[in-house]
């Protein structure tokens, strides 16, 4: 079983560009593999906000599940279903072009016991690069990272308040945001003016590449 990495376990080259990146809905299409999941448990996901427990459903009903019924699913998907993930198309290819010129860090919410599961999925889909379970905004783990490298750093997610969180913390590191589900994507809180805002990874790569220059 892999064992967790920690900050001071990273290797981070002193000069060289730093990409932080996120998993879900940046690399992997998480809202369509958890939908997969829930349906196989009797509930069905409708996505009318931006939220996660919120757009579950028993069917027939208008309420959405307690938050203790959706956290459990949640938890449950870690275990059994987190490979069932497909990636995001262009991210592998972008990565593998941009690790060349950069460090690459994963950077990931998820569960202490998601730890197999996840790291399993990014080395299945060609990201195998340090991955770091977190909880929690990630700005001050940003911080400390981008510290370790006089080189430009950037960091992408799809979470607003994780964006926010690091020009709070680490203004000095550049900002992008996509969110892969098409469903979910226009109702998601952005702020394009302080954090790049992309679709796809056919124009986000590209706007790395320039940043890491």
């Amino acid at each position: 079983m892999p064992q967790p990495l920690t900050l001071s376990d990273l290797s981070i080259h002193a000069d060289a560009p730093l990409l932080i990146v996120d998993v879900d809905e940046v690399l992997a299409h998480f809202m369509t593999g958890f939908e997969r999941y829930v349906r196989r448990h009797g509930y069905e996901m409708r996505i009318d906000r931006f939220a996660l427990f919120q757009n579950l459903y028993r069917p027939g009903e208008t309420e959405s599940l307690d938050f203790e019924t959706g956290k459990a699913l949640f938890d449950d998907f870690f275990r059994d279903g987190a490979g069932d993930l497909d990636p995001v198309e262009g991210a592998a290819d972008a990565l593998a072009t941009l690790s060349t010129k950069a460090g690459v860090v994963i950077l990931t919410n998820a569960p202490a016991h998601a730890l197999e599961s996840r790291t399993g999925w990014l080395s299945t889909h060609g990201f195998d690069y340090p991955m770091i379970l977190h909880s929690g905004l990630k700005g001050p783990t940003i911080l400390e990272m981008s510290r370790r490298t006089s080189g430009p750093a950037c960091f992408i997610d799809d979470l607003l308040p994780n964006l926010e969180s690091s020009a709070e913390a680490a203004p000095a590191v550049k900002r992008f945001q996509i969110i892969a589900d098409t469903r979910l994507r226009p109702l998601a809180p952005t702020a394009p003016d302080r954090h790049g805002l992309h679709e796809d990874w056919t124009t986000l790569g590209p706007a790395l590449e320039a940043a890491v220059r």
